[in-house]
């Protein structure tokens, strides 16, 4: 019986993960569309600076959030999500 409940309570544990890594990764690739949309000319009124800002705090929260659930490797989310060079200095990373 405490193992089942046990079994179910690490369940819960790793789609809780799954989803707060699927949140933070939607939020990095809004951030990171604004600043391609901005770049490409579509929203000349939006400020690049606090596109970049938004996009730092965004790829740090996945960084962080990845870490905590055991991914280390921040060069495979780089890749994944194609982050830009000039994001990932707003995030201390280079």
């Amino acid at each position: 019986m405490r193992e089942a409940a046990a079994e179910q309570v690490d369940q819960e544990i790793l789609e809780e993960k799954a989803a707060s890594l699927t949140r933070a990764g939607r939020r990095v690739e809004t951030a990171l569309k604004a600043i391609r949309a901005y770049d490409a000319g579509e929203q000349p009124d939006a400020d690049r600076g606090e596109l970049l800002d938004e996009a730092a705090r965004a790829v740090w929260a996945l960084l962080i959030q990845r870490e905590l659930c055991g991914f280390r490797d921040e060069k495979r989310t780089i890749e994944q999500y194609d982050i830009p060079r000039d994001v990932m200095v707003r995030v201390g990373r280079i």
